[in-house]
């Protein structure tokens, strides 16, 4: 049975956030995958604690929760991130999809996903775009494809590689 509920998120899930992004960290670098996001917790980097500062005041912030606890974060907006090459119809854009490590096999991640198209679909939005790391053992892009997202295109910001995805929703 599936207990996950979203809410809607706010600026009083900075820390929220961060707990996330600091699990992330420490799980990639346990793996080997420390080129993803490093190997700083993210709120020990000034820099990115503000980045995250401005995730939990976006108003396409969801959070899951899982027995009363946050489990994961999902930002939606019909704007593509910057470094993402555009597209020439409407979409809806994931710029954050993050779940707890203590969460994991709990079908967070997954939930969120299901949020964002069913949010393309209340907003009459056929195409629904994420990107994600290329690199490392290629694990993130086959969880996307694993959910019905097809590979685009690739890019680069300096020496992070990204792939973009894409699903249909309509």
């Amino acid at each position: 049975m599936d207990n996950t509920v979203i809410r809607s998120g706010d600026s009083g899930d900075v820390d929220t956030l961060l707990g996330f992004f600091d699990e992330a960290v420490e799980w990639l670098v346990a793996r080997g995958s420390s080129k993803q996001w490093g190997t700083e917790p993210w709120s020990g980097v000034p820099k990115r604690v503000e980045r995250v500062t401005g995730m939990a005041a976006d108003p396409g912030l969801r959070i899951a929760m899982v027995g009363g606890e946050p489990a994961g974060a999902l930002i939606v907006s019909e704007e593509h991130d910057p470094h993402v090459p555009p597209v020439d119809e409407r979409e809806l854009y994931v710029r954050l999809l993050i779940t707890s490590r203590r969460f994991t096999g709990q079908r967070v991640g997954a939930r969120l996903i299901e949020y964002a198209l069913d949010e393309a679909r209340r907003r009459r939005i056929d195409l629904v775009r994420v990107d994600c790391w290329a690199g490392g053992d290629g694990d993130l892009q086959r969880y996307y494809e694993s959910q019905g997202f097809k590979p685009t295109v690739r890019f680069h910001v300096d020496d992070w590689v990204g792939q973009v995805l894409e699903q249909r929703v309509g």
